[in-house]
C-alpha cells in the first residue's frame, strides 16, 4: 500500500511539474508547495532533471516546425547570405545572446541559490512579484515581430530568465514578461520565451547527467521517477497547448489573480 502511495505522490509531482512548466507560475515553487504539502523530503538534482527533460521533449515537440524552420534558414543565410534568411539568422543568434545571463548564472549561483531560496516563505513573495509583473503589462500589446528584435531585446530577456532561477519567479511568466515589455507582439514573446527555453535545459541536462548516473537511489526510485516523468511528459504537451491559446488571447491577467491568490494563501496558512 505504501508503494502505492508514493507512486501516486510522484505522479501528483509530475502532473505539477508539467502543467506548471509552460504556464508563467513557477513551476519549482509549485513543485516546494506540494512537497511540503505530502510532507515529501526535496527530491533532489536527479528528480528535478528528469522531470525537466521531459518537459523539454514535449515542448521541442510543440515548436519542433519553428526550430525546423529557425536552424535551415539560419544556415541557408549563413550559406548565401540572401537577406530572405536574414530574419532566421539573427533570431537564431539572439537566442545564442539571451541563453548567455541564465546559463552563467546557474553555472556560478544556482546551488547558492537553491540552497537559500527553497522556503515557501520565499515562493510566496517571488509568487506575489510575478503577480505584480503580470499585471502590469496586462495591457500591452507590442508590434515587434521575428525579424525585429534587436541586441537589447535579448539582453533584457536573457537577464529576466536569468531571474527566474529563483524559486516562485516563473521561467516563462518573466521571459513572456520581458519580452512583451521590451514591445514584442505576443506569438513573437511566446516564441522567444520557448526558444529560449529549450537551450538552457539541454544545458542543465548535460550538466546534470552525472547526478543522475551517481544518484544512490537511483535503483530503488526508478519507477516512481518513470512515472512523474510520463506524467510531466503528458500535462506539459496539454499545458503549452493551452497556455498557446491563452498568449492569443491576451489574458495573462487570469495568471496574475492565480499568483496574488497563491501567494496570499501561503502567507496566512504555511
Amino acid at each position: 500500500m505504501e508503494n502505492w502511495l508514493d507512486w501516486l505522490k510522484y505522479m501528483l509531482l509530475g502532473v505539477v511539474q508539467g502543467v506548471t512548466e509552460p504556464i508563467p507560475v513557477s513551476s519549482s515553487g509549485h513543485l516546494i508547495i506540494v512537497q511540503r504539502l505530502l510532507g515529501m523530503q526535496q527530491n533532489g538534482l536527479s528528480f528535478e532533471i528528469l522531470t525537466n527533460t521531459a518537459s523539454l521533449i514535449a515542448i521541442t515537440f510543440i515548436f519542433r516546425n519553428d526550430i525546423k524552420a529557425l536552424i535551415t534558414g539560419a544556415f541557408r543565410y549563413l550559406q548565401s547570405r540572401q537577406a530572405e534568411y536574414r530574419p532566421d539568422f539573427m533570431f537564431c543568434m539572439y537566442i545564442i545572446l539571451g541563453t548567455i545571463p541564465a546559463a552563467a548564472a546557474a553555472v556560478l549561483f544556482k546551488d547558492s541559490i537553491e540552497r537559500i531560496f527553497t522556503s515557501v516563505h520565499t515562493v510566496s513573495i517571488s509568487l506575489l512579484i510575478t503577480g505584480v509583473a503580470l499585471w502590469l503589462i496586462r495591457n500591452l500589446r507590442g508590434q515587434k515581430r521575428d525579424g525585429n528584435l534587436t541586441v537589447r531585446d535579448a539582453i533584457i530577456v536573457g537577464l529576466a530568465q536569468a531571474v527566474a532561477l529563483i524559486p516562485g519567479i516563473s521561467r516563462s511568466g518573466s521571459t513572456v514578461i520581458a519580452s512583451i515589455a521590451v514591445g514584442m507582439k505576443q506569438d513573437t514573446a511566446l516564441k522567444f520565451s520557448f526558444m529560449l527555453y529549450i537551450p538552457i535545459s539541454i544545458g542543465g541536462l548535460i550538466l546534470g547527467a552525472s547526478d543522475i548516473a551517481n544518484d544512490p537511489n537511483r535503483a530503488q526510485l526508478a519507477l516512481p521517477y518513470l512515472i512523474a516523468f510520463i506524467t510531466t511528459l503528458v500535462a506539459t504537451y496539454y499545458a503549452m497547448r493551452w497556455f498557446i491559446g491563452i498568449m492569443a488571447k491576451g489574458n495573462l491577467i487570469y495568471f496574475s489573480y492565480y499568483c496574488f491568490a497563491v501567494s496570499i494563501l501561503l502567507m496566512i496558512f504555511l
